[in-house]
């Protein structure tokens, strides 16, 4: 298909993920306030809705408010609120009656599926978008051409006049572990229940499982492990000198606040980086701490029977790792002593976190253009004047906006203001038409 067969969409969000889901949601409340409808299109990878997919095990719940859904801190008269979810399925009082404010994440992943079926008429799900690249006229890039990728190799294109790219984070895998991408019993988290199916213990096989890291993905893992495969042995490995707990008091979560994101992007690039340390405690390398003490639990009662089937190994870093018919033999050093050991695993999970820099590999045939993917206020990528199409990022810009960005708390707010700066930038790129009284309050940026 030539570029010139496909029409030109004001706006194609690549992810359909929470925070495109949330500017979608946005962008109907906004064009039903000017009358004027921007044409958005969604692609998305998978095949099907599913938030965060092989990492919902039995039992993992949110460690954020249901308040903080998808519109509610903006609009909490929304009809796409949990609350009004909770209301349609007929859930609502029984909700109510559980005295919480943290759902599961299996009933959020429910919660984010019945928001996209409803947005189903303009989201293509199967579509891995490969790149983004300038659509030229007359010497000015006036669009881009997002390129996909069906499952079956089909590439399709598609053109818009902005772009809003939240494809989220992609599975952090340390070196050592490099070399096992195709071996089936090393994977990372992000595939955990897949992962965990083509392993022999899926079948009540004995295994001893190591898993790498000590925050919440991998403390979920050893209560999943513990409680649903009782054949299985795990030894929990980290650097860390004990397990650690987010820090949620009230103080502290304000740091999530919409208003925090002004205060961070007003901020020198050193006072960033100073805020961001400050509040690392609140999401990287913490556990909830019920589940800390859950976990403590567990390991006291081996104490107590004299059965010990779980260990917590701190301040062990991995310093090798061998392949051999016997299983994986990994090389620990102590790093209080130093002291080496060798331990033999059927199997390892890297809970080893996330890496967020997709944005760089699809714009990279856009970087001439791009001011070293830097963003402003409003989540736009800041560009030469010859491009005059527009690209915003969603969880990318943790460094200039602030924690939240790739968390759930501040995505009622990001969406309207990136729907406000989609109108903005499209309205001053069109030709000129009169101006509605919410196309004003917009274009002065209110």
């Amino acid at each position: 298909m030539t570029p010139t067969a496909t029409p030109i969409h004001d706006v194609i969000g690549v992810g359909f993920g929470p925070s495109n889901m949330a500017l979608a949601i946005a962008l109907e409340e906004l064009s039903q306030a000017s009358g004027k409808s921007l044409d958005a299109l969604f692609l998305d990878k998978q095949q099907h809705y599913r938030w965060h997919g092989d990492t919902l095990a039995d039992g993992s719940e949110m460690q954020i408010s249901f308040l903080k859904d998808l519109v509610s801190l903006r609009n909490p008269t929304s009809p796409y609120s949990f609350i009004n979810y909770l209301h349609q399925h007929g859930r609502l009082i029984d909700f109510i009656n559980l005295s919480t404010f943290y759902p599961c994440r299996m009933e959020f992943n429910d919660y984010l599926g019945w928001v996209a079926e409803q947005f189903a008429d303009r989201a293509r799900y199967g579509q891995e978008v490969v790149h983004i690249e300038p659509g030229v006229n007359e010497g000015v890039v006036d669009h881009l051409q997002v390129l996909s990728r069906d499952s079956e190799g089909q590439e399709q294109l598609y053109r818009a006049r902005s772009v809003v790219v939240s494809t989220g984070g992609t599975a952090k895998i340390p070196g050592l572990f490099a070399g096992f991408k195709d071996d089936q019993r090393v994977f990372h988290h992000s595939r955990y229940l897949f992962g965990i199916r083509q392993l022999p213990c899926s079948q009540g096989a004995p295994m001893r499982i190591a898993i790498i890291g000590s925050g919440q993905s991998a403390a979920e893992a050893f209560m999943d492990l513990h409680e649903n495969f009782p054949s299985v042995r795990v030894d929990m490995i980290t650097r860390a000198s004990a397990m650690k707990p987010a820090d949620d008091t009230p103080f502290v979560n304000e740091v999530f606040a919409p208003a925090a994101t002004d205060l961070m992007f007003s901020l020198s690039p050193e006072g960033q980086k100073q805020l961001l340390g400050e509040y690392r405690n609140t999401n990287y390398s913490v556990v909830d701490p019920s589940l800390i003490e859950r976990i403590y639990g567990v390991l006291y009662r081996q104490k107590v029977s004299n059965r010990f089937r779980h260990s917590l190994l701190c301040r062990q870093q991995v310093q090798a790792v061998t392949s051999t018919p016997e299983g994986l033999v990994l090389t620990l050093r102590d790093l209080s002593s130093g002291q080496e050991n060798t331990h033999r695993y059927d199997a390892v999970i890297l809970a080893t976190g996330y890496e967020r820099n997709t944005h760089r590999n699809l714009l990279a045939p856009l970087k001439g253009y791009l001011q070293d993917y830097t963003v402003g206020r409003d989540y736009r990528v800041l560009t030469s004047p010859e491009l005059k199409a527009t690209i915003y990022l969603q969880g990318f810009c943790e460094n200039t906006h602030g924690l939240s960005d790739t968390l759930l708390s501040v995505l009622p707010v990001r969406s309207e203001e990136i729907g406000k700066s989609l109108y903005r930038t499209l309205e001053k790129n069109a030709a000129p038409a009169p101006l509605t009284r919410l196309h004003a309050e917009i274009a002065a940026g209110a």
